[in-house]
């Protein structure tokens, strides 16, 4: 028998027979859904019941599943409803598809106080073991780092000039352009504001302590976090998918000292250049617009800048520069060394790599301000 599928029933005392027939496959996968499910009531109405399968006349993985689910959904109460008439040509079929176990139903949790101190306590761990794992990071650099200097010989010039170039030259006119654009903005709000009191001058004092010490260090900071810290993390993790950091501990090599070191130490001498760029780039954009804004001609505006900032300034944002430059690019390897062998999880430890480096670099701002200003600088 062939054609439209038709699932008959057909009483046998207190048995009930379920006679399949036609055509089973995903071509009449409506009619089938339908069939199957007006069948699936009849569950506990009969104590013996069993799926006839004889008539079938073609099967696919489809039609093989739907009977298996039949069969499942008229299993009640230890009674287990049976298929007959299976040719030998689809067995092997149903066999394979009964070996598939229905994953079990996801039940909505409730919010309860034990629950929510279990996440704080999951949280709390997920902390320490980060902590513990950048810490880990930084003596490995160290000590890569220590060996290089033991053995000059084994340093990575091209990779860290390589790297320089990435960081460094390519991302100076961004930086320059995103700087300049805040300096013209804190200017143009000072100048608004200080004037109402006629202190328009006093713009250039809160610019350049602003820019020299604070603002200019932590938003280059914050740029290379989501530029570069994200490009490392990405590198590296795309490598350790590809199981390239595996196949260079084959070989004898360290990737703490052939990936990482030059990584990181590009990263400490391009934060510098770019924060003193930055910096440069928001003192001319402030200046300019006190110019054209607020009537401050340069002249005016370099002799005021003399008197209100110092070399003091200038070393505290320079000092921060190269710390911050570290905990990014040691967030941004960890992170990269994480990945695991999916997209997914490399697109999750790259956004973790960013969110990380930028909390840790606003944190180490803070700790920074209250350190000089503890020493009185």
């Amino acid at each position: 028998m062939s054609g439209e599928p038709t699932l008959e029933r057909i009483a046998q005392g207190d048995g009930l027979a379920l006679c399949a027939a036609g055509t089973w496959t995903a071509r009449f996968a409506p009619v089938l859904e339908r069939l199957v499910a007006d069948a699936e009531k009849l569950g506990g109405t009969r104590p013996n019941i069993f799926i006839d399968v004889s008539q079938v006349s073609r099967l696919d993985t489809f039609g093989a599943w739907l009977i298996e689910r039949l069969r499942r959904g008229l299993t009640r109460g230890g009674v287990e409803a049976k298929i007959a008439g299976l040719s030998a040509n689809y067995s092997s079929l149903v066999d394979e598809v009964r070996r598939v176990r229905v994953a079990p139903a996801v039940e909505a949790s409730t919010v309860t106080i034990t629950g929510m101190l279990d996440q704080v306590g999951r949280s709390v761990v997920g902390i320490g073991a980060t902590l513990v794992g950048l810490v880990d990071m930084l003596g490995a650099v160290l000590a890569a780092a220590a060996n290089v200097v033991i053995h000059p010989r084994g340093f990575r010039l091209t990779s860290t000039v390589h790297h320089m170039e990435q960081v460094c030259w390519r991302a100076v006119p961004i930086v320059v352009l995103i700087t300049f654009l805040i300096g013209c903005i804190i200017s143009q709000q000072g100048i608004f504001h200080f004037r109402r009191f006629g202190a328009d001058i006093f713009v250039v004092d809160m610019l350049g302590v602003l820019v020299l010490r604070e603002i200019g260090v932590l938003l280059v900071a914050i740029m290379v976090a989501g530029r570069s810290g994200s490009a490392y993390t990405a590198e590296l993790g795309s490598m350790k998918m590809r199981e390239e950091i595996d196949a260079l501990r084959t070989m004898g090599f360290d990737p703490i000292e052939v990936l990482i070191l030059p990584r990181m130490l590009a990263l400490v001498l391009a934060l510098p250049i770019l924060a003193f760029l930055g910096a440069m780039a928001a003192l001319y954009g402030g200046g300019l617009v006190a110019w054209l804004y607020g009537g401050v001609d340069p002249e005016a505006f370099l002799l005021r800048l003399r008197d209100a900032i110092s070399i003091d300034h200038f070393i505290v944002g320079i000092i921060k520069a190269p710390v911050m430059a570290a905990v990014i690019g040691i967030v941004a390897c960890v992170e990269g060394l994480a990945v695991q062998g999916s997209a997914e999880s490399l697109g999750q430890h790259t956004t973790s790599s960013v969110v990380k480096g930028i909390f840790l670099v606003i944190v180490m701002d803070g700790v920074f301000a209250i350190f000089f200003a503890s020493i009185g600088m």
